[in-house]
C-alpha cells in the first residue's frame, strides 16, 4: 500500500490569507473529499504533513486543531475512505524546528510510524516549502494550482531550479488523483 503525503491548507481545504483558526473555516475544496476517498479506497494511505504555526502564535488552540481534524478525517471515511495519518508542525518559523516544512522530520515522523521508506512516494502540496521538502526526502513533488499553487507555479517558471524540474503539475487533487487511478 503506497503511502501518499499530502499538505492540507490550499490542497484540501481553502486557504484564505489569514491562518484557518476554527472548525468552521475549515472549509474542503470542491472535490478533494471526494478525491482523498477514491484514493484510499484503491489502497492508498492518505497522510497529511501541515505546519500549524497558529499554535504557537495563539491564533488557536489544540482542542481547535483536532476539531478541524475531526471533521477533515469525518467527511473522508463518509464518502468511504480514510486518513490513515495527520502530522503537524505547531512551532513558528524563528522556532527553527526540525518538522517545519521545508525541513524533513514530519516526514521521518511518519516514516518512523508507518515503519516504511516515504522514497518515491507522491508529496502533494501548493507551496515550494512542500515541494522543497518532498525532494529533500526523496519524495514526488506534486504541486496543485489551488491554495497558493499558482502564485508557486509562477515562480517556479520565472525562477526555475533544476531540483523542482521534476514536479508535476495539477489543476486540483482530483485530477491528481484521475491522473494515479488511471
Amino acid at each position: 500500500m503506497a503511502i501518499i503525503v499530502l499538505d492540507r491548507d490550499g490542497v484540501i481545504n481553502h486557504q484564505p490569507d489569514d491562518p484557518v483558526t476554527s472548525v468552521d473555516q475549515w472549509i474542503p475544496l470542491p472535490g478533494t473529499i471526494e478525491a482523498m476517498a477514491r484514493l484510499s479506497q484503491a489502497g492508498h494511505q492518505l497522510v497529511i504533513a501541515t505546519n500549524q504555526s497558529g499554535l504557537a502564535r495563539g491564533l488557536f488552540d489544540l482542542d481547535d486543531l483536532e476539531a478541524m481534524h475531526a471533521k477533515l478525517r469525518a467527511l473522508v471515511e463518509d464518502a468511504g475512505g480514510e486518513v490513515a495519518g495527520i502530522f503537524y508542525c505547531p512551532h513558528r518559523d524563528e522556532d527553527n524546528c526540525r518538522c517545519r516544512k521545508p525541513k524533513t522530520g514530519l516526514l521521518d515522523a511518519i516514516e518512523a510510524e508507518f515503519d516504511t521508506s516515504l522514497h518515491d512516494c507522491y508529496f502533494v502540496g501548493d507551496q515550494r516549502k512542500d515541494l522543497e521538502c518532498a525532494i529533500a526526502k526523496g519524495c514526488k513533488p506534486i504541486l496543485v494550482q489551488t491554495g497558493r499553487g499558482q502564485h508557486t507555479l509562477a515562480s517556479l517558471l520565472s525562477n526555475p531550479e533544476p531540483q523542482l524540474a521534476a514536479t508535476a503539475v495539477f489543476a486540483d487533487l482530483a485530477q491528481f488523483a484521475d491522473f494515479v487511478l488511471q
